[in-house]
């Protein structure tokens, strides 16, 4: 187990999409930058509002000139999150700054390829079955309630 903290910045991130002649202007969330920081939580959380009050969305970049200051709302959130609204020459959007702990950390793991003898097999007897999906792990007193022979 890690003991990073981090400052995480969020871009609303807009996407158009065209749908038998209808434009959807979709909006979701991306997590634009993940920046480490030390020291205490009073300084983590700083670096956090400076972030909140400084950081420019890259979807207001390609409109920025040198020496712009673009107009900005920020509100702290009870638990410690800024979202803030940010405008320049007519065009706003939104960001979410927060501070998190680096918990777990899982490098990616990739099979090996498959031999001639294996791909013929599986194209002879089909793909082999799927991992059951990701569950909650069932609590103590649900495993003894369904036990056979308990009587219940």
């Amino acid at each position: 187990m890690s003991a990073d903290w981090y400052i995480l910045i969020e871009e609303d991130i807009r996407d158009t999409k065209h749908l038998q002649a209808i434009e959807f202007r979709l909006h979701h969330w991306k997590l634009a930058a993940a920046h480490r920081v030390k020291g205490d939580e009073a300084r983590i959380a700083a670096v956090a509002e400076d972030a909140a009050l400084h950081y420019l969305p890259t979807t207001l970049t390609r409109y920025a000139k040198p020496g712009d200051r673009p107009a900005r709302h920020a509100f702290l959130a009870q638990d410690g999150s800024w979202v803030v609204l940010v405008g320049l020459r007519g065009h706003q959007c939104h960001i979410r700054v927060s501070t998190a702990r680096l918990m777990h950390v899982h490098e990616e793991k990739e099979t090996p390829p498959k031999t001639l003898k294996e791909m013929l097999r599986g194209a002879w007897e089909g793909p082999p079955p799927l991992e059951p999906p990701w569950s909650p792990p069932p609590e103590a007193e649900d495993q003894d309630e369904s036990a056979p022979g308990t009587g219940r």
